[in-house]
């Protein structure tokens, strides 16, 4: 399958994977044929790519990181845990315990745990294609998911690991508080709106710390996520080691997602691009080391992704080498003049260092 953009895709195209919706089911199976009122939808509803057939890349499988049964799971306990929270809110309720979120999300968060270290060497990508209605929800499990996986690769114990995902899984929970024409505003919010918005990571420590069954840690994660190692961030501007590294992890991959993530009011970046941002920022808003880890975790260039060598010759990733993310192997589908390759081949940059990516 071939990965396009959405303003490329014709009717009669056939999905190469399928479209969720915001309770983790299938919108859109794979094999649809697309129409023109189909396309449409899908960009109203904030979808930047999707995957195609396209018969010269079928044999590509974009591989899912967790099961279609966790996912929905775990979306579903997240937008129910979330409702209720909203609903408090929405009826200026004072903030109070709910005792099964700990218990909820902690088994929840097993599965996850379980479905991600079946396979230790699975590489952060570009998969899921959801509709972009309840953001938040897709955000808070994919916070969790690239966390986790980190955290495995860092080495963290079973209960690290729980943590560590907790506080991914609820680093956003202080938004159900926060006023829904400021948090779904399309433009450009003002100071006082900015204000409350960034009141999100006080509000969901305050919601979590005397939760049973969630550790005083995890409601620092909630707390901490926007703070930068150089005093940047807030709410309480620290810095360096004042921040706790599972909240440097969750802070890295909570901005990867956002702008690897479609919105409504802004298309989804490309995970080299969001990469490149991050890396500006290294050494003084993200660890370095951290997002050294992170650069090798992350498929760079998506599978079935076309792209532009040096030489002119275009080729569409089909496999991704672990020890080098940023040289995948291709399949070769024209020439350094543009034309078509009758026969095609497969390169591997990892081999054929005088070859590099310049465009996609």
């Amino acid at each position: 399958m071939r990965l396009l953009p959405i303003t490329d895709c014709k009717p009669g195209h056939r999905l190469g994977k399928s479209i969720l919706n915001e309770e983790g089911c299938i919108l859109l199976a794979e094999h649809v044929e697309l129409t023109e009122k189909l396309i449409s939808r899908l960009q109203h509803h904030g979808i930047s790519y999707v995957y195609i057939l396209d018969g010269l890349t079928d044999d590509i499988v974009v591989p899912d990181l967790l099961s279609e049964e966790t996912r929905r799971r775990a979306t579903r306990e997240i937008r129910n845990a979330f409702r209720k929270t909203m609903e408090e809110a929405g009826r200026k309720r004072p903030i109070h315990h709910q005792p099964s979120l700990g218990k909820t999300f902690r088994e929840v968060l097993n599965i996850i745990v379980d479905d991600l270290t079946a396979n230790k060497d699975a590489m952060i990508m570009l998969t899921n294609m959801s509709i972009t209605d309840n953001y938040l929800y897709q955000h808070s499990l994919n916070v969790c998911i690239y966390s986790t996986m980190l955290g495995t690769a860092y080495g963290y114990t079973r209960d690290e690991l729980t943590t560590l995902g907790l506080g991914a899984l609820l680093h956003d929970i202080g938004k159900t508080h926060i006023p829904l024409e400021i948090l779904a505003k399309p433009g450009r919010l003002t100071d006082e709106e900015m204000l409350v918005m960034r009141s999100h990571a006080e509000i969901g420590f305050r919601l979590l710390k005397d939760e049973p069954n969630i550790p005083l840690l995890s409601a620092h994660c909630a707390l901490q996520h926007h703070e930068r190692i150089d005093g940047s961030g807030y709410p309480r501007g620290i810095g360096g080691t004042e921040i706790h590294d599972y909240a440097k992890w969750i802070g890295l991959v909570d901005s990867y997602d956002a702008m690897t993530t479609a919105r409504v009011y802004k298309s989804a970046m490309l995970p080299h691009q969001a990469l490149d941002i991050l890396y500006s920022g290294a050494g003084t808003m993200y660890d370095l080391d951290k997002l050294t880890l992170f650069r090798d975790k992350i498929a760079i260039y998506p599978l079935g992704l076309e792209v532009k060598l040096s030489t002119g010759e275009r080729g569409v990733v089909v496999d991704v080498n672990s020890a080098s993310p940023q040289r995948p192997i291709l399949r070769m589908v024209t020439d350094e003049q543009g034309n078509e390759i009758k026969q095609v081949y497969e390169v591997d940059l990892s081999k054929r260092l005088d070859l590099s990516i310049v465009g996609i």
